[in-house]
């Protein structure tokens, strides 16, 4: 997927031969680090890390999970 497809904010199921052992995983989008594509990385959930996004292979954007999240951090 193209980088300029992605949304800041979003979640994408990605994919890594150096994270994960390459397992699909649940990726946002983020740009803390700056509004232009070029500064935008990859948080991995769960840690408290970020990766570049030539680190992953975007699969897929994940619609409405941030739905999710929020109802269950309101739990």
């Amino acid at each position: 997927m193209s980088i300029a497809r992605l949304v800041p904010g979003g979640f994408y199921w990605a994919r890594s031969g150096n994270h994960f052992d390459g397992r699909p995983t649940v990726v946002q989008i983020s740009d803390v680090f700056g509004d232009e594509p070029e500064f935008w990385t990859l948080a991995l959930l769960g840690f408290d890390q970020h990766a570049m996004l030539g680190e992953f292979e975007i699969i897929e954007q994940i619609h409405g999970l941030h739905l999710s999240l929020v109802r269950v951090a309101a739990e």
